[in-house]
């Protein structure tokens, strides 16, 4: 046992014997005793191994860095423990991607990896969906383990497309565990990988679902595994921008859903160690298998024979360097790591200078154009929009393989082509622009990037020019704008290239919801970049500078 793991058994047995204390000296007789260990990953995006594939050096994250942990833990409490998901499994990294796209006929990686260690169940995320049903279905028949969501249903019919919940026996305690998607799904997804399927409202469905488990299921503990996070700042009950309608809804669970014990969250790629809120616990393991989040349950009953909370406590245990690396876990992604490796390694073209995303956030650079430039010429299109995905992003001066574009494109997005006016252009450009907070005088830009924002929602037009004057207020930022040299009108009409997750609205680009789709490709983005590098040999290494960010008379 390791010395913090072994810290942390005293403190469950300090905390044990308080209760126990107190409840003896309250009726002058011991309670009977349980304690039920929760733990919990989320957003693993099929990551197995301790690796960053896109700069093929090792790190801190990885299932079988987990498992060490979770095996850990079930020693401290081996017969209360349970392990759950939230969502976000099946999809991210080139092993998945590889899978699910070139070669899926033998098993899912993550579910193999996933059954081995022996989840209890698994909450299904919208990332899932990103690959159709008919990946989605084969990954789900592969599990161990049941997949829950107890919000997405067959269309217009009462029953739910996966297992709204499971109850399960824990040392005498009935604990049910209740499963809930986030309802953002069509925002962001292409129609055809959810056909027949709806997302309904996860406030409402956990009113549903939790008076079934403590009515007709008779729990004594419930356990929500939710693929949301918090749809606010705890401190000062703002929003979170950028959200779509029924993203999260944590928060608002907890205060209006009564009967809740524990909340495990996921969607945000956050890690919350532990915040109570109306007396339920809740908590988040970051993302990737950074951290495995954990929660402890001590209850007690005594001559009515109810079980009752007497303490509850939950905190996330960081993956570290030193932490070893299961091998029963390692055995089963050795296949899949080694066919993603043989793609990621594969050399694709040229680059006559070392391009890098660093500055992304604040200029142009010729590492966003080279996407913009295939999603011009692949979509025929007069406008592009993209963003910068991961600012560690690098092509290296010489040979470029599949890795270095796989890099600069992490995401499995599709391009779709609009047909939008001026008016909706200088919309998107103009939320694009809330990126950046309110202007302070000799601040520089990237000092006041809104950190609120992720970086994949500052989209970057290229096919016309313009200024953002941060200066002015959010609405007002957009100046010069310009195509072919003219300005553009609110009439005027254009091809625009975007991607899926824009389509419909993620990101909170509303005004592109009515615009009339001209083309919609079924291709990655990222293939459309492979491809385009791979024929034509070298990668243009110098920025158009068809935008700028400005402040005021510069």
């Amino acid at each position: 046992m390791t010395r913090v793991s072994a810290r942390h058994a005293v403190i469950c047995a300090a905390v044990a014997l308080a209760v126990g204390l107190l409840w003896t000296s309250l009726t002058g007789q011991a309670a009977e005793r349980a304690w039920v260990t929760v733990l919990s990953t989320t957003d693993l995006h099929g990551n197995l191994l301790p690796i960053d594939y896109y700069t093929d050096q090792p790190d801190t994250r990885g299932l079988a860095k987990i498992a060490t942990l979770v095996r850990q833990a079930r020693a401290e409490n081996p017969t209360g423990t349970l392990l759950v998901d939230s969502g976000d499994v099946i999809q991210g990294s080139p092993l998945q991607y590889l899978h699910n796209t070139r070669n899926n006929t033998p098993p899912d990686a993550m579910m193999r990896a996933m059954s081995a260690l022996g989840y209890d169940a698994m909450t299904v995320g919208n990332h899932e969906y990103n690959f159709g049903l008919t990946v989605l279905e084969k990954a789900r028949r592969e599990a161990t383990f049941p997949w829950l969501s107890a919000n997405t249903y067959r269309a217009g019919t009462a029953e739910t497309y996966h297992r709204p919940y499971i109850v399960k026996d824990v040392g005498g305690v009935r604990v049910g565990i209740l499963g809930l998607t986030t309802a953002g799904v069509p925002f962001w997804e292409n129609a055809a990988n959810y056909t027949g399927l709806e997302f309904r409202e996860p406030l409402a469905e956990a009113k549903k679902w939790v008076s079934v488990l403590r009515g007709a299921e008779r729990v004594d503990l419930v356990v929500i595994t939710m693929h949301m996070g918090l749809e606010e700042d705890l401190r000062t009950g703002i929003a979170s921008p950028g959200q779509v309608r029924y993203e999260n809804e944590a928060v608002a669970i907890a205060r209006q859903v009564p009967g809740i014990d524990l909340i495990l969250m996921g969607h945000t790629h956050r890690e919350i160690p532990g915040v109570v809120v109306n007396g339920v616990l809740l908590a988040q393991a970051n993302l990737w298998g950074r951290h495995l989040a954990r929660a402890d349950v001590y209850l007690e009953r005594g001559d009515d024979r109810v079980w009752h909370v007497a303490a509850k406590q939950a905190r996330t245990i960081p993956v570290l360097p030193q932490t070893a690396i299961d091998p029963e876990i390692a055995a089963i992604a050795e296949p899949y790591d080694r066919e993603a490796r043989t793609w990621l390694s594969r050399q694709i073209g040229e680059s006559a200078e070392e391009l890098t995303a660093l500055e992304a956030r604040v200029s142009d650079t010729a590492l966003i154009d080279l996407v913009q430039r295939v999603q011009l010429e692949s979509g025929q299109a007069d406008v592009s929009m993209a963003a910068v995905f991961n600012r560690q992003a690098r092509i290296p001066k010489g040979r470029v393989s599949v890795r270095d574009i796989a890099g600069l494109y992490i995401y499995d997005n599709t391009l779709v082509v609009l047909q939008v006016t001026g008016q909706q252009l200088r919309a998107a450009l103009e939320h694009s622009a809330r990126f950046f907070k309110e202007y302070v005088p000799g601040q520089r830009p990237a000092d006041l990037v809104d950190e609120r924002i992720p970086d994949y929602n500052f989209d970057q037009a290229e096919g016309v020019d313009y200024d953002l004057d941060i200066s002015q207020p959010v609405g007002q930022r957009v100046r010069n704008l310009r195509f072919k040299g003219q300005p553009v009108t609110a009439a005027q009409t254009f091809r625009l290239a975007t991607n899926n997750y824009r389509v419909s609205g993620g990101g909170g680009y509303d005004m592109y919801k009515d615009a009339p789709v001209v083309m919609r490709s079924s291709q990655e983005i990222r293939e459309m970049i492979i491809d385009w590098v791979e024929k034509g040999g070298r990668i243009p290494t110098a920025p158009s500078n068809n935008w700028r960010i400005v402040t005021g008379a510069n």
